[in-house]
């Protein structure tokens, strides 16, 4: 017979294993981030275990008088962070708040206009995805891949030929604002609504440093909360109090029973965090995702969209089909302890083998790093890459580099990031 006991040890080392890797990698993936210690603290909290389906003093179960205090407290935090008028804190992934929204605002056989995977746009927001589930005709954007933005021209007029009863806003590669004042007096026009789907850029969003989708037209905006901004995974919707009833019903009972509570108190601390440091945090991500791709582009990289200072945003996207495509230069990097991910760029054809890697910098901004730190690190990817230097020997130095930044920056306990915990 297994050893269970054995088995739970092999379990507890991976994970041990696991804070060893980050604790001494450089980790780039756009859409993660690590929380505070203190957030850290309330997931592995009893609010884990619980149950408080319902709202803020009228739930289903008893013994929620705490919890109740707590989303609440999330809740306000959120309408003064982002100047919303209605927020709902229960959907539990960014998936699963567009799934919310989507059902919310559409009826099946309508049709949506949202970006296409290759051009930026999320899966879920795919043929493959919500709009399958719902019946909906998917429409994609007309997209300017030179400018890696929505063609403002040709989406005004496809809106008004399709029209749409909604429009998705948002995507997973993306680097600059997109046109949603410029799409709202035409889905005026048509009777559509706007979502925005925030996941990547809500820290940016909220540090008042990338758009304002509230104010710029969207109805709804849907998103995780563990991207640019540093949160628990989860996710939040804010939206205009017309939409109040809708959304809520939406998420529960509709897509959600029972929320995350740990999440929720650890969202609220992460929105306290934000309120306190989100402006200067949000600023020094686009500060050094700017610095990093200058001096990716300076080592030989095919950085897109030199011509427009490469970003706005905590993303850099390359195409790396000169040096192997996307697949073999994220494991390239990746054994070298520079964690990134291969990615799609337009005009890509296999999601195995495209032709860009994607690269985040909001993680190593929120240990601290800035702006010449970027620059090394531009140097190690070009040793890695374009040197075609040892691995073993980079990594050494990308060991070395880490030293000095172990702990999480704008927040108020500033805790070593990445040890392992122990609840004794």
């Amino acid at each position: 017979m297994v050893d269970m006991s054995r088995e739970i040890e092999k379990i507890v080392e991976s994970v041990r294993k696991h804070h060893e890797l980050f604790t001494n990698a450089l980790p780039l993936i756009a859409s993660e981030n690590i929380t505070s210690n203190t957030v850290r603290m309330l997931l592995a909290s009893d609010l884990s275990h619980r149950y408080a389906e319902g709202d803020v003093g009228r739930r289903f179960y008893q013994g929620c008088k705490y919890i109740d205090e707590i989303e609440e407290r999330a809740l306000r935090y959120a309408q003064e962070l982002f100047e919303a008028e209605h927020v709902n804190v229960k959907p539990i992934s960014g998936v699963n708040a567009n799934i919310a929204a989507l059902f919310a605002l559409t009826s099946p056989k309508d049709r949506v206009m949202a970006l296409s995977i290759p051009d930026g746009g999320h899966i879920s927001h795919s043929r493959f995805s919500i709009p399958a589930i719902r019946g909906l005709t998917l429409e994609t954007f007309p997209f300017d891949a030179k400018e890696m933005n929505i063609d403002v021209t040709k989406m005004l007029k496809k809106i008004k030929l399709k029209k749409p009863s909604l429009l998705l806003f948002g995507g997973s590669l993306f680097l600059f604002p997109h046109p949603l004042s410029e799409a709202r007096e035409v889905a005026d026009e048509v009777g559509a609504r706007i979502v925005y789907d925030a996941s990547h850029v809500l820290g940016l969003i909220a540090g008042n440093k990338f758009q304002d989708p509230l104010r710029e037209g969207a109805d709804v905006i849907a998103s995780s909360t563990h991207k640019t901004f540093p949160g628990p995974q989860g996710a939040i919707i804010l939206c205009r109090e017309d939409l109040r009833e809708r959304i809520d019903k939406a998420v529960f009972p509709g897509t959600v029973s029972n929320h995350h509570l740990h999440h929720v108190a650890g969202l609220a601390v992460t929105l306290a965090e934000m309120l306190q440091f989100g402006e200067a945090y949000a600023s020094q991500i686009i500060t050094n995702a700017k610095v990093l791709a200058q001096g990716l582009y300076e080592e030989g990289f095919d950085v897109l969209c030199e011509h427009k200072g490469f970003t706005e945003s905590h993303q850099i996207a390359i195409n790396v089909l000169k040096q192997g495509g996307g697949a073999e230069v994220a494991t390239r990097l990746e054994r070298a302890n520079i964690i990134t991910n291969k990615n799609l760029l337009p005009s890509d054809k296999d999601p195995e083998e495209p032709t860009g890697i994607r690269i985040g910098v909001q993680e190593l901004t929120r240990m601290g790093m800035k702006e010449s730190e970027m620059r090394e690190i531009a140097s190690l990817i070009g040793r890695v890459i374009i040197a075609n230097a040892d691995e073993t020997k980079v990594k050494e130095d990308v060991i070395e580099l880490r030293k000095g930044f172990q702990h999480v920056q704008y927040c108020f306990d500033g805790k070593d990031a990445y040890k392992f915990p122990e609840l004794k």
